[in-house]
């Protein structure tokens, strides 16, 4: 019922029309009975009693009433399409906004295979449910019923024998939905697996090809695709089982619709016409048994598809988007006191172990460190994404918690090592943040960030159309692009998590001097596994399993002879 009561949320703005088709299938079930009523009147008033007038009266009734019921359900089936579709509408854009909430550790511990799996199947069972399982059901209840009181009226003794196999139908149509809803929720899950191997062999497909991997990635996709596989034929092992079953039972309401109905004829205890008028009608019992077990497959395949979509949409982010103060203006004073940090999966173990400085507005702070010591993370904290697990951060003396986070971010670009570029044009990917901003800006920021030469060479320029994640350019250009995209947001604080790594020392030189250009007294955190790219910082940090093991400037360190001496020593022809 939890999942009847979350469906009807989405029907209700539509309930008008969705009261208007159900009434209309109601109607056309009802109108059913007429041809086999009006059969049976032309058998004992036509046929045996002679009265040859009543023949086409009674057969234009007939036709219209076919014509009228036809027309009828072609509006109700139509009706609830799009109702159908608008409910599919709204539950997608309710996840895809859903999926706009969320924070890094849903992404983190999600499959990009479940949310698609989600996103399409899952959320066309919703479409088939209510486009054609509600009406369909509600169309064999209304015949059964309607058909059960009007074989009544005709004949009660031959009505009462037909029921004597309901409760067989009944009991396998119970065993059958049992089973059925196991198997179908088993193949959601292995259809997520399907698209998640499928999507990240196409993400990795370099790296396939790199290392000859391709008959490996074929076996494994294999053994999941043979998973996807079993699972569909235990469940159409399951409906064969039983279906047939459920069939046979309802096809002997026929045979004592004949047989029983014939010898009350013979008997005396009905006319012919009656009979006629039965056995046109039986199949108004006999079809809503035989479609019982679909109805109940239809309905287990909607509740194993909203099982996973009402689980993510209750899914609420750990930093929520709340409605708080607005800043109009950030300095970038940027402050972390006492800050520890440990993922809430592993509480154990400390990615950052009691950090604590102070960056003032305009500052540099270059961070340096062997992989794994923490330094993305460290910025990372800084943007919001994660929160501390003790200590506070503060921009411009003010608790980050205490921010509105849109509103944060909006001050904070982070241009990330692994640059990602959408599916558009040059000038939409390097405007990302700024959609309405001029060419001539953007071209001023390709011109900093040395990506104006290559991006002149492109056949239309900065309308060129890049293909999915920027396919067809070198790890340098997309870098270079995605550091554009930073500089144009012009924020108080930048952090260029080792974005110059796919760039050579000339190119890197020539975008440090360009980012000097520009005028904007901004704070900026480099993490760099060159020391080229941070000897020229404010501050510099060298870390070390989550903690800071030296801090100063580069001449500073040198004279220390420690931990960034020896990397300057690693480096030295690097380094100058």
């Amino acid at each position: 019922m939890d999942t009847i009561r979350w469906l009807a949320r989405y029907i209700r703005p539509y309930r008008g029309s969705w009261i208007f088709a159900s009434v209309l299938t109601i109607v056309v079930a009802l109108l059913n009975i007429v041809t086999p009523y009006i059969s049976g009147m032309i058998v004992d008033l036509v046929i045996q009693g002679g009265q040859d007038n009543l023949l086409l009266p009674l057969l234009f009734v007939m036709i219209a009433g076919t014509v009228f019921r036809t027309w009828l359900r072609y509006l109700y089936q139509i009706r609830f399409e799009y109702i159908s579709q608008d409910v599919l509408f709204q539950i997608r854009d309710d996840l895809y906004t859903k999926f706009q909430e969320l924070d890094f550790s849903f992404f983190n511990h999600t499959r990009t295979g479940d949310i698609m799996a989600r996103m399409t199947g899952d959320t066309d069972a919703i479409r088939h449910s209510v486009a054609w399982a509600y009406f369909n059901i509600l169309d064999n209840v209304v015949l059964f019923v309607s058909a059960l009181i009007f074989l009544g009226t005709v004949n009660m003794k031959l009505t009462l024998a037909l029921l004597v196999v309901t409760p067989f139908i009944a009991v396998l149509t119970i065993m059958l939905s049992s089973k059925a809803n196991r198997a179908y929720f088993e193949i959601r899950e292995s259809f997520s697996r399907l698209n998640s191997m499928v999507e990240e062999n196409i993400r990795g497909n370099q790296i396939v090809k790199a290392f000859a991997n391709e008959r490996f990635e074929e076996e494994k996709f294999d053994k999941v695709n043979q998973g996807f596989r079993d699972r569909n034929l235990e469940s159409a092992a399951i409906s064969s089982r039983y279906l047939p079953l459920i069939e046979t039972f309802a096809g002997f309401m026929s045979v004592i619709a004949v047989g029983f109905g014939g010898w009350l004829a013979i008997t005396g205890e009905m006319s012919v016409g009656n009979l006629v008028t039965f056995t046109g009608l039986i199949w108004m019992i006999n079809v809503p048994m035989r479609n019982l077990g679909g109805h109940m497959n239809d309905l287990q395949k909607l509740f194993a598809g909203t099982i996973k979509i009402r689980e993510m949409l209750m899914v609420q982010p750990e930093i929520p988007i709340e409605e708080r103060k607005e800043f109009d203006y950030v300095e970038g004073r940027v402050e972390f006191q006492n800050v520890s940090f440990a993922f809430p999966d592993d509480p154990e173990n400390l990615v950052l172990d009691d950090i604590s400085f102070k960056a003032e507005p305009g500052q540099e702070i270059g961070i340096i460190g062997e992989t794994g010591s923490g330094k993305s993370t460290l910025v990372n904290l800084i943007s919001r994404f994660f929160d501390p697990t003790k200590g506070r951060i503060l921009i411009d003396d003010v608790d980050i918690r205490e921010w509105n986070v849109i509103d944060l971010r909006r001050h904070i670009t982070v241009v990330m090592q692994d640059a990602f570029l959408f599916s558009d044009t040059i000038k939409s990917n390097i405007s990302f943040g700024m959609p309405q901003t001029p060419l001539e800006d953007v071209e001023e920021v390709a011109d900093v960030a040395d990506a104006s030469e290559f991006i002149e060479r492109m056949p239309e320029k900065y309308e060129t159309y890049l293909g999915e994640q920027g396919s067809g350019l070198s790890g340098g250009q997309k870098q270079r692009l995605s550091l554009a995209r930073g500089l144009l947001k012009d924020p108080a604080i930048l952090i260029l998590d080792d974005t110059t790594s796919a760039l050579d020392m000339e190119t890197e030189a020539r975008i440090q001097k360009g980012m000097e250009k520009i005028s904007r007294q901004r704070t900026s955190f480099i993490i760099a596994n060159r020391l080229s790219s941070v000897k020229n910082a404010d501050q510099i940090f060298v870390l070390s399993k989550g903690k800071i093991i030296e801090r100063g400037q580069h001449d500073d360190l040198l004279a220390k002879k420690g931990a960034y001496f020896r990397i300057y020593e690693d480096q030295l022809g690097q380094a100058d």
